[in-house]
């Protein structure tokens, strides 16, 4: 989803005023429109080089917080469903390393085609799942940046900037190989979107306090700044079953 954000932020802001660099970038699709093409009359004047992290900017808006939550919510049920699908086929292959030794050959033969079947249908479910989610989240992420952007191009302006490196990647996979908090500019950027699109915080979770970023699948952590929320996918169990 990042190289997508990116791209998508390149081809918005049409590199001007300010550049979006990026490793590997692709090439812009020339009917795609940009700021610079919608906006002519502003240009890059200013010196200063700045950083902005564009995943994080929009997965902890207000904007983005409120529709991921929305999006894991949608996925519940999905994940419940894989994750007792998952519970099963481990069951089965706990019931194959306890009682192989014990049946006779078809037997052993039919529960060992029962934990491979499931698991096919488990792995495609699984995927599935995961490719759907990440399409309606990368959804998500696009329609934010493009109300975005052009916030982006103003604070550059407004503030002197002459580019503006995304950090969404670390180096040696993204441009930037260090950069001070003195350059970045995603909070400020996030805190001028949030009263552009007049989309209240999210409620602060019970207790007070925001849970920690996992970083690990299934359900994406909210009310935490920058942490990218993960597809709904319950970790696949072994896909081999036991030899006979």
């Amino acid at each position: 989803m990042i190289s997508n954000l990116v791209r998508i932020a390149a081809v918005i802001l049409g590199l001007s005023p300010f550049a979006l660099a990026q490793a590997n970038q692709p090439t812009a699709q020339p009917d795609a429109p940009s700021a610079a093409a919608a906006n002519p009359a502003v240009r890059a004047t200013g010196t200063k080089v700045g950083t902005i992290n564009i995943e994080q900017a929009i997965f902890s808006s207000n904007e983005g917080q409120r529709d991921f939550q929305a999006l894991s919510k949608k996925f519940e049920p999905k994940q419940n469903e894989l994750k007792s699908a998952a519970d099963e086929i481990d069951s089965l292959k706990k019931q194959l390393n306890a009682q192989q030794d014990k049946l006779n050959d078809e037997a052993r033969d039919k529960l060992v085609k029962q934990v491979e079947s499931k698991q096919k249908s488990f792995d495609r479910a699984s995927q599935d799942a995961q490719e759907d989610f990440q399409g309606q989240q990368g959804e998500i992420g696009n329609r934010i940046l493009t109300k975005m952007a052009p916030l982006i191009v103003k604070y550059a302006t407004d503030n002197g900037y002459g580019m503006i490196l995304d950090t969404s990647q670390q180096w040696p996979r993204g441009p930037v190989i260090w950069y001070g908090p003195a350059v970045d500019i995603t909070q400020p950027v996030v805190e001028a979107y949030n009263v552009q699109s007049g989309v209240p915080a999210p409620p602060t979770p019970a207790g007070g306090a925001k849970p920690a970023a996992t970083g690990t699948k299934p359900a994406p952590t909210t009310g935490t700044p920058g942490t990218k929320p993960a597809a709904p996918a319950t970790k696949p169990p072994a896909t081999n079953p036991p030899k006979q």
